[in-house]
C-alpha cells in the first residue's frame, strides 16, 4: 500500500481554504475536510474540492445509532469522497450499518476507517472522563481489532499505536495517524505525536498534518518536506 500525506484543510470557509489550495500548482495535495469547513459550507465544498481534483478524506466522525448512521453514509457515498470515518465506540452494528449505507449498487465505496481514541485524549482523561481504566493501547488495539471484524479498511490512530495496529490486525489494515509534527513544532492541543519521519519508521500508512503545513510561512515547501520525510 502507497503511503500518502493527508492537509487537514482546517478553514473556516471556502475562501480561506481556496486561498490556500490556489497555492498549489503542481501538485494535488490529498486533503482533509474537517467538521468546521463541512458546516460552514456544506456538502457543495466537498464537490467543488473534488472537481479541482484533490482526492478527499470527510472526516465527520459518525457516531449514532445504526439505522441513522448508514442513511446518513448512503447520502456522503453519493459525494465521491475518498475516505470517511466514524466512531468505532458506536458499536459493531454501527460499523456495520455504515458500511451498508456507504457501498453504492456496483459495489464500489469511499475507504471507511473508524476513531479509536482521539490524539487529544491520554491515560488520565480518558480514565477521568470516560471512566475507561484499561491501559489506552489496549483500549485501542480491542477497538482496532472491532472496526476490522466488522469488516472496516482500517483506523484513525496515534502514530505511537499504528505499528501495533498493524502486528494485531494485519499490514493491510490501514493505519492514518494524525498528531505529526515536525520536530521544531509545538505539539498543540495534542498529546500523542511524533515527526513524518518517525510515522514513516513505525508504519503509519497515511498522516494527517494541519497546522505545520497550513500555518507555515511557504505551505508547499512544508508540504513538500512532508512527502520527502514520509513518503520518498
Amino acid at each position: 500500500m502507497g503511503k500518502d500525506v493527508i492537509v487537514a484543510c482546517d478553514f473556516a470557509g471556502r475562501e480561506q481554504v481556496f486561498e490556500f489550495l490556489d497555492k498549489f500548482t503542481d501538485t494535488k495535495p490529498f486533503v482533509k475536510i474537517g467538521m468546521e469547513l463541512f458546516y460552514a459550507e456544506g456538502p457543495q465544498i466537498v464537490r467543488d474540492i473534488k472537481a479541482r481534483g484533490h482526492k478527499i478524506f470527510l472526516d465527520l466522525k459518525l457516531h449514532d445509532i445504526p439505522n441513522t448512521v448508514t442513511k446518513a453514509m448512503r447520502v456522503l457515498s453519493n459525494l465521491d469522497v475518498d475516505m470517511t470515518n466514524l466512531h468505532a465506540a458506536g458499536t459493531t452494528a454501527m460499523m456495520e450499518g455504515a458500511l451498508k449505507g456507504l457501498t453504492r449498487e456496483d459495489g464500489s465505496r469511499p475507504m471507511l476507517i473508524a476513531v479509536t481514541q482521539l490524539t487529544s485524549t491520554d491515560q488520565e482523561s480518558m480514565e477521568r472522563d470516560i471512566l475507561i481504566r484499561e491501559p489506552i493501547d489496549k483500549v485501542v488495539m480491542h477497538y482496532a481489532q472491532t472496526a476490522k471484524n466488522a469488516g472496516l479498511d482500517g483506523i484513525v490512530c496515534s502514530p505511537l499505536e499504528s505499528g501495533k495496529v498493524h502486528e494485531a490486525c494485519g499490514k493491510d489494515f490501514v493505519t492514518v495517524t494524525p498528531g505529526v509534527r515536525f520536530a521544531e513544532n509545538d505539539s498543540g492541543d495534542q498529546k500523542r505525536v511524533m515527526t513524518p519521519a518517525e510515522a514513516k519508521r513505525i508504519g503509519s500508512d497515511y498522516i494527517v498534518v494541519g497546522r505545520p503545513i497550513t500555518a507555515a510561512a511557504d505551505p508547499v515547501a512544508a508540504y513538500e518536506r512532508c512527502v520527502r520525510e514520509f513518503v520518498d
